[in-house]
C-alpha cells in the first residue's frame, strides 16, 4: 500500500508527527485524571469537615438554637421520607438526629441519636459521613470517657438500661466531647419520642447557582416540600467545597489551550515539511493526472493513522503518568487515580480529526501548486 511505503520512507517524519500527537494526548489524559482525582481527594477531604446543611423545625427559636446547640422542638422523622421522594438534588448524606439534655452521674451531657442509615434523594450509594451504632451499644465523647475512666466494652447505664461502650472518641475541642450517642431509633423508645427528630444533617455542594444565592434556593426547595422545616447552611465548609473545585477546574481550562496551541504548531510544522520533502513526487503525481483530492486523500490518511496511534499510545502514556507522578506530585492516594476509559474513546474519535485539521494549510498548500513549479523547485 502506498501510504505504507511512503511512511517507512519517511519514518523519521512520521514518527515526530506520531510523539507530537502522543505527547498532546498524554498530557490531557494525565492532566484530566489527575484532576478528577484531586477532585475526589478534595471531596473526601472536605467531607469528612462535616455536615454543612442543618434542617431544623421552622418554628425553632434561634437563639435558644445557637445557645443550646440544637433546636428544642421536634417534627416528624418522615421529612427525610419527603425529601427521598421529590429526589431532591440539592441535598445528601440526610441523617435524622435527635439531642437531649440529660444529668448522667452528676454531669451534664448531651444524648444524641444518630440514624443508621443515610438517605439519598439522587438514588446513589455513597460511603458514610459518620458513623453507624448498634442498638445496644453507644460511643462516648472524649471528655466524659477521659474524666470517668471509660473504655471500650465497658458497660454504662442510661435510663435503667445497660449499654456496651463500642467506642470512645478523640477529642474535638466542642461539645461533642460530651456527648453520649446512640442509634437513633434507641434513643427515641429511650426517652419517649419514637418517630420524632429536632435536626437532620445534610451535605450540600451547590454553592454557585445561576441566581447566585444557594441557601435562598436551598430554602426555598424545602419550603415546597416540607413547609414545617427550615434549613441552615455552614458557609464557611459549603464555599471551601466550592472553591477547590474552581481551583482544579481552573488549572485545566488556563493549561490545556496553551498545550493544544503548541502541539498544533509542532503537527502543522511536521505536516509542512513532509509536504516539502514531496514537492517533486507531488509534482510527478499531478502531471501523471491524479487529482488534487486523491493527493490530499494520501496525506490525510497518513495524518488520521498519526492521530490514531497517538490516541492510543497517548492515553496509555497519560493514564501510566496520571498513577505514577499523580500521587508524588500532588500528594493523592493511589487509589483515588484511576484510568478513565472514556477518555480513550474521545481520544480515538477527536485524535484523528485534530491531526487532519492540523494537516489542512500544508495539504491545501501542496495541492494549489502548479506541477511543473514543484518539479522546477526540486
Amino acid at each position: 500500500m502506498l501510504i505504507i511505503k511512503e511512511i517507512i520512507y519517511r519514518k523519521f517524519n512520521f514518527l515526530m508527527g506520531l510523539l507530537g500527537m502522543i505527547i498532546i494526548v498524554g498530557f490531557v489524559v494525565a492532566f484530566y485524571t489527575i484532576t478528577q482525582a484531586t477532585k475526589n481527594e478534595t471531596r473526601l477531604l472536605t467531607r469528612n469537615m462535616g455536615f454543612n446543611v442543618r434542617i431544623i423545625p421552622s418554628e425553632t427559636d434561634m437563639n435558644q438554637f445557637w445557645m443550646g446547640g440544637y433546636s428544642n422542638l421536634t417534627m416528624s422523622q418522615d421529612i427525610v421520607d419527603k425529601l427521598i421522594d421529590e429526589r431532591s438534588i440539592n441535598y445528601a448524606h440526610l441523617t435524622a438526629t435527635l439531642h437531649k439534655k440529660n444529668v448522667w452521674k452528676n454531669k451534664e451531657v448531651i444524648l444524641t441519636g444518630i440514624s443508621k442509615d443515610e438517605k439519598e434523594p439522587s438514588g446513589k450509594t455513597k460511603s458514610k459521613m459518620i458513623f453507624a451504632i448498634a442498638k445496644n451499644k453507644v460511643y462516648m465523647g472524649y471528655e466524659l470517657a477521659n474524666q470517668f475512666q471509660i473504655k471500650k466494652g465497658d458497660k454504662v447505664i442510661f435510663f435503667k438500661k445497660t449499654f456496651e461502650v463500642e467506642k470512645t472518641l478523640s477529642e474535638t475541642g466542642s461539645e461533642d466531647d460530651i456527648r453520649v450517642y446512640f442509634d437513633l431509633e434507641t434513643l427515641q423508645k429511650l426517652i419517649n419520642m419514637e418517630g420524632r427528630v429536632n435536626e437532620i444533617m445534610a451535605l450540600n455542594c451547590m454553592c454557585s447557582t445561576d441566581g447566585g444565592d444557594p441557601l435562598g434556593e436551598l430554602r426555598a426547595e424545602l419550603n415546597r416540600i416540607v413547609p414545617e422545616a427550615k434549613v441552615i447552611m455552614n458557609a464557611t465548609i459549603a464555599n471551601a467545597r466550592e472553591d477547590q473545585r474552581k481551583m482544579t477546574d481552573k488549572y485545566f481550562a488556563f493549561l490545556f489551550p496553551i498545550i493544544l496551541i503548541i502541539c498544533a504548531i509542532w503537527l502543522a510544522s511536521v505536516a509542512m515539511t513532509n509536504v516539502k520533502e514531496r514537492t517533486h513526487e507531488i509534482g510527478i503525481m499531478k502531471a501523471l493526472g491524479f487529482t488534487s483530492w486523491k493527493i490530499s486523500t494520501l496525506f490525510f490518511l497518513r495524518a488520521f493513522i498519526i492521530g490514531l496511534l497517538g490516541a492510543v499510545l497517548g492515553f496509555l502514556l497519560g493514564s501510566v503518568l496520571s498513577f505514577y507522578l499523580g500521587p508524588k506530585i500532588f500528594n493523592l492516594t493511589i487509589v483515588s487515580v484511576k484510568p478513565l476509559y472514556h477518555l480513550l474513546y474521545w481520544a480515538i474519535f477527536i485524535g484523528p480529526l485534530f491531526a487532519a485539521l492540523t494537516s489542512l494549510i500544508p495539504v491545501l498548500w501542496a495541492v494549489s501548486q502548479d506541477s511543473a513549479q514543484l518539479l522546477k523547485e526540486q
